[in-house]
């Protein structure tokens, strides 16, 4: 009987203090002490506060009334972020995310619940933490990132990522140095968001701050990123040795051959209909090469290149990159400058460095990038360069230049009239194409919003 009583004394007292919670008319109301763990970092110093810091009121009024937080992701690392940010004092909080909630979601993915499979995170998200922490106002964004405009993402103080995508990084550092403003070749600080990074994969993460135009930005460190993996096309297809192969060929050559959807039907790695096929086909697959090992779960993993994640790391993670906002935002302490490495897969090991910006990095650096070439290279030599490039690894590089006053594109890959039309230049030679040295070339890729600038120089 003791042990019943404990727990409903628990929900006695939560529903107590709820009730002390609500005053006039149903809203919410801060009660007293519910700061004070808040307080002891901002109303007092320390031997940790930055050296300009003065104690004061005013910084918990601003984390509570006016600071706009963007989180963009609502996956493992999205979901400790959103709890850390609304129990830390942001109550002014937008999540943005495309995806919906998968049922393998749920071990470590802790604002949903079986009955949210199917619904999208960001909404399932929201609605959560404004039930759970009062006063909290969280607007969910059921989009992709780059559906949203510059007016959308300008109204934020800070902008904190738990992103799975290279892709998607690029993409909002891209946004946010397109929002800097120069005069006469100096950065405005005040156009500045700063962006909080944070990244996981298995027991393994790392968080970064990046204040843009002022410190190394996604794009200066490219390097630091593993490549995707990709399986050679001749395994894939004539000496499948892995489960994994069974499932690409699958993917990559079945599928578009079978249709078994229909046509223009692509394969939706969020569908669970189109998941089964895969499986089933990537069985039959793998039964003819006697291969073991291919599972509904890692058909979905290789289709959705899903990165494996553990629910500690991303509370680790989440935790250092709610730090840094709650830093940033009460300018109390001195930010993380400007890279952390989080390992436990032996023990644990963790260190900071500062990442270097590139004086010509394609992203922030303000110039032309040189691009060497022979008149006689291909224009399909030069578009290799720009997917193949460890400090670019643009996805669908579109490139367009001026010739004789006029804007003519050379290849575009993603509208299929004009990839059609276009494909022919790729065989053909610069000088064939009537490029010059010097010549501008401006490329548009889906790693950016911004437009990237080369400068063709000639080599003999």
């Amino acid at each position: 009987m003791a042990e019943r009583e404990e727990p409903e004394k628990k929900r006695s007292r939560i529903e107590a203090l709820t009730e002390n919670m609500l005053v006039d008319g149903g809203t919410t109301s801060d009660w007293q002490g519910r700061w004070d763990h808040v307080k002891k970092f901002l109303e007092r110093a320390g031997p940790f506060t930055h050296p300009d810091f003065e104690p004061n009121t005013e910084s918990l009024q601003f984390l509570l009334d006016t600071c706009k937080i963007l989180v963009v992701g609502a996956g493992g690392l999205g979901c400790e972020l959103l709890k850390d940010l609304a129990l830390s004092g942001f109550r002014h909080i937008h999540v943005v995310d495309m995806d919906t909630i998968d049922v393998s979601n749920l071990n470590r993915q802790f604002l949903f619940r079986p009955q949210d499979v199917g619904r999208p995170k960001a909404e399932v998200a929201a609605d959560f933490i404004n039930r759970r922490v009062p006063g909290c106002r969280v607007i969910p964004h059921f989009k992709k990132i780059q559906d949203l405009d510059e007016m959308f993402y300008r109204q934020f103080h800070i902008i904190v990522c738990g992103l799975d995508s290279v892709i998607a990084r690029r993409w909002i550092n891209g946004m946010l140095l397109s929002l800097l403003v120069y005069e006469d070749g100096v950065l405005d600080t005040s156009s500045i968001i700063p962006l909080i990074d944070g990244g996981t994969e298995g027991f393994k993460g790392n968080a970064r701050v990046i204040l843009p135009g002022m410190t190394a930005c996604i794009d200066c460190t490219l390097e630091l990123y593993p490549p995707q993996i990709n399986f050679p096309m001749c395994t894939i297809a004539s000496m499948p040795r892995l489960p994994e192969h069974c499932i690409e060929y699958v993917r990559i050559l079945q599928w578009p051959k079978d249709k078994p959807f229909g046509d223009g039907v692509g394969l939706d790695g969020d569908d669970p209909k189109h998941i089964q096929w895969v499986f089933q086909r990537s069985l039959e697959r793998a039964a003819q090469f006697n291969i073991t090992g291919v599972t509904y779960r890692l058909t979905q993993g290789v289709v959705k290149r899903i990165i494996p994640a553990v629910a500690s790391t991303n509370a680790v993670i989440a935790a250092a990159c709610g730090t840094e906002v709650f830093k940033i935002a009460s300018s109390a302490y001195g930010t993380l400058n400007n890279y952390l490495v989080f390992n436990d897969v032996d023990g644990l090991y963790t260190y900071t460095f500062e990442a270097e910006k590139k004086e010509n990095c394609s992203a922030c650096s303000q110039v032309p990038q040189d691009m060497h070439f022979s008149p006689s290279a291909t224009l399909q030599e030069v578009l290799n360069y720009l997917t193949d490039s460890a400090s670019l690894q643009m996805k669908s590089p579109a490139i367009t230049t001026t010739l004789d006053g006029r804007n003519k594109t050379l290849y575009l890959q993603t509208v299929a009239s004009i990839e059609e039309r276009t494909r022919p230049n790729l065989s053909k030679t610069l000088k064939e194409l009537g490029l010059v040295d010097g010549q501008e070339l401006a490329v548009a890729d889906i790693t950016t919003p911004q437009t990237v600038l080369f400068k063709l120089s000639f080599t003999s």
